[in-house]
């Protein structure tokens, strides 16, 4: 109920423990399948569910229904046309990263696209060459098929040229990837990617950037540098480039110059204006063109030395069977493919349907880029995932579908078809220059360094970690160290979480960490431990550790203390050294008492205190028997805060049990509040409660123990009465009353139906 014109609320309530409120309201049963209900309903066929299975796997009978052409034709043709021409460009400049000849790069913008028109969901992601994937499929090719010396032996490569040995190696790990994404769609398995953090795929591609950024200064400066893959690749090919440096092109170092500054000028003032340009000015294509012709008018190649894209074939080829040999050989650098290359079409195409407003879908994502990646493998096509710049022209310059998509392919088709020619004279630094200014979105992400410092090192570690891995090691080996990082700081997070002791506010039932806050109240006697993760094996120690830092005293060597004690007043008093009076223990013996050294039956000084056949009970916190000494436990209650423990294993239920029985047998009552229904329910399931450990521990929220404690144990404050206590924690009560209204009364005025 809230106060008419004031930010308050008034709940009148009983003080509830799990057991009362489960008495007091009655649960809904819920059915629960199993595993073989699971198994039934994924088999089961009706008329609906084959109609939504084959939407699902269309998704382009989805969004033709809705096509308005009247509104989008004409957006999707001029976007379509543009991004085609992108997509050409950047088809023949990624190919040199796969190590490839150039004009294999015009398949890849081709093949793919057309499959993802019909299966993808996503409608305004590029398909096409990614660099970061050109890159992996060029370690792989390199290492297969070296620049220096013979191939591996392969069958299948007898009686075939560099160039098709290489194309071979690059459409057979492109298969494999589909293959492997393919299967993981039909499995929905596409939750995988959600262990790719963007911190991890952050510092993967930058580091992915610095490769390319490597791989491209051979065609920048004119040289002859060979391929070279695996471990430190990047340092052996620095250390070649700079033996080579005396021998640099200075044509190719201008041109590549030249365009850089050009394109680079371009892009910043199409970001700038966006907002006022109908499209961004396709400012590599214009820089291509103009390259072209000067570089054909004046003959570079002949008179300079300088390296040219060359003859690019017509038409397409016939269909290649991949071989199985090279599956076997590339099977470990598949995987991380098909990873990264969904991985970051997954991201690229969230961010444009949450922009847009359509839902796109994980698994059916997997299987479009399988199925087209396995398609495109056939036509001799290397890896396609999306490129984050030819995406941005098809959104940008106003593509609403696929339709766009299509278009660019059919763009790309009319030159490998008709106008391939044209290209042939275009220095192939201009393409180097061309990856390398459209590195700049993925270099600058190194600003990301100080912010992830300043807000959450472990993140920052998990970055450099990926980033130097990924740089030094290989993209491959790079991804895995990057991805055991992650897990390892998410597994040390759980395992070393911030625990903390609350305290109430005083004034509310809000309950906060005891070093936050100055107003507080805490009353003597009351701890409250809080832990803020799931407790299971590789934590539980480090639960109890804690637990006991936060009382003060280990409940288990005190209980050992206790015993030991008992043990000697029991010998005392059956030596008559030690007799019971009505003032307390009396020593009679005429030298001191030495303390007992008897470590017999040491498991005997674990269980629970026995005071059966003593005189009287011994109050533990008051004075006893000469040289008996037992630490002093000023706690009499304690309660756990489970709100944020989501389970608990078989081994934290053991160690919990543990550490409940030692703070029991040591006079401690222990309450446990917030906890998980099915975390409770685990608890009977695995027997865990017995005649010291009871369910009625379990309270339903903090401020509920809280008053149950205070009314068990009106002494927590010697010169406060309970209801000065109970109003420091609440000033406003609220009773019931006939008639159903609700009154605020002062917590100082007792009413019999009030209840805390």
């Amino acid at each position: 109920m809230m106060r008419p014109g004031a930010k308050q609320y008034v709940v009148a309530r009983p003080l509830y423990s799990e057991e009362s409120f489960t008495e007091e309201h009655e649960k809904v049963y819920r059915h629960r399948k199993t595993l073989l209900d699971h198994v039934k309903q994924y088999f089961t066929c009706d008329v609906k569910r084959a109609k939504n299975a084959a939407l699902s796997l269309l998704p382009v009978i989805g969004w033709l229904k809705i096509y308005r052409i009247k509104e989008w034709l004409l957006s999707d043709i001029v976007s379509g046309v543009s991004t085609g021409l992108v997509a050409v460009l950047q088809g023949l400049a990624y190919c040199l990263l796969a190590s490839l000849p150039t004009w294999y790069g015009l398949f890849s913008a081709f093949f793919p696209v057309i499959i993802y028109f019909f299966l993808g969901t996503s409608r305004h992601i590029s398909v096409g060459p990614f660099p970061v994937l050109c890159l992996m499929i060029g370690s792989v090719v390199t290492r297969l098929v070296p620049d220096d010396g013979p191939p591996v032996n392969i069958t299948g490569f007898e009686g075939l040229t560099r160039d098709e040995q290489r194309v071979l190696v690059a459409s057979s790990v492109t298969f494999l990837a589909g293959i492997m994404q393919l299967v993981m769609g039909v499995l929905q398995v596409g939750f995988v990617v959600m262990y790719l953090s963007d911190t991890l795929v952050s510092g993967f591609t930058t580091a992915a950037a610095i490769h390319i950024l490597v791989s491209q200064l051979k065609f920048l400066l004119g040289l002859e540098v060979p391929g070279i893959s695996g471990p430190f690749s990047i340092i052996y090919t620095l250390e070649i480039i700079f033996s080579k440096i005396t021998s640099t092109n200075i044509c190719d170092v201008v041109i590549s110059l030249v365009v850089m500054v050009g394109v680079f000028i371009v892009k910043e003032l199409n970001d700038r204006f966006k907002s006022k340009l109908p499209v961004p000015i396709p400012i590599e294509v214009i820089m291509t063109v103009i390259a072209c012709g000067v570089s054909y008018a004046f003959d570079f190649k002949t008179k300079y030395g300088i390296d040219v894209v060359g003859h690019i074939p017509k038409g397409y080829e016939p269909p290649l069977a991949p071989n199985l040999h090279i599956f076997q050989e590339t099977a470990v650098e598949a995987f991380p493919m098909a990873i990264v290359g969904f991985a970051v079409a997954f991201s690229v195409a969230k961010v444009y349907s949450v922009k847009h407003d359509y839902t796109i879908d994980g698994n059916q994502e997997l299987i479009a880029f399988g199925a087209s990646n396995i398609f495109g493998a056939s036509f001799k096509a290397f890896a396609a995932s999306t490129a984050l710049s030819r995406s941005a022209v098809q959104e940008s310059t106003g593509g609403k579908t696929q339709i766009a998509g299509l278009l660019s392919a059919v763009i790309v088709m009319i030159v490998t078809l008709a106008i391939g020619f044209l290209l042939e004279p275009l220095p192939k630094s201009v393409l180097g220059a061309v990856v390398i200014v459209n590195l700049k979105g993925m270099l600058m992400q190194f600003k990301d360094i100080p912010y992830l410092w300043r807000r959450d090192k472990p993140d920052c570690v998990v970055w450099l970690g990926t980033c130097l891995a990924s740089i030094f090691l290989g993209l491959d080996l790079g991804l895995a160290a990057g991805l055991g990082v992650e897990l390892l700081s998410v597994v040390l997070r759980a395992q070393f979480p911030r625990c903390s002791v609350l305290v109430n506010i005083k004034g509310t039932d809000i309950y906060k960490d005891k070093k936050d806050y100055i107003n507080i109240f805490e009353p003597e006697g009351v701890k409250i431990f809080r832990i803020p993760s799931p407790i299971f094996f590789a934590n539980i120690e480090f639960f109890r550790s804690k637990l006991v830092e936060a009382l003060g005293f280990n409940p288990l060597r005190v209980l050992r203390k206790r015993n030991k004690a008992l043990r000697m007043i029991r010998k005392l008093l059956k030596k008559g050294d030690l007799q019971w009076t009505l003032k307390g223990f009396l020593n009679t013996s005429c030298g001191p008492i030495k303390e007992s050294e008897d470590e017999s039956n040491m498991e005997e000084l674990d269980l629970p205190t026995d005071f059966k056949d003593l005189p009287t009970r011994i109050d533990w916190n008051a004075e006893l028997p000469v040289n008996i000494s037992v630490p002093i436990v000023d706690i009499h209650s304690l309660i756990l805060d489970f709100a944020a423990v989501s389970f608990l294993d078989i081994s934290a239920l053991k160690g919990l049990k543990t550490a409940l029985k030692e703070l029991i047998r040591v006079e401690v009552d222990v309450y446990i509040v917030a906890c998980d229904p099915y975390i409770l329910e685990k608890l009977h399931d695995c027997s865990f409660f017995d005649d010291e450990v009871q369910p009625s521990m379990f309270f339903l929220t903090l401020h509920d123990a809280m008053l149950h404690i205070l009314e068990n144990h009106p002494e927590s404050t010697e010169k406060k009465s309970y209801y000065e206590k109970v109003e420091k924690i609440m000033t406003t009560v609220t009773v019931h009353h006939p008639g159903g209204r609700l009154r605020t009364g002062d917590g100082n005025a007792p009413n019999p139906e009030t209840k805390f």
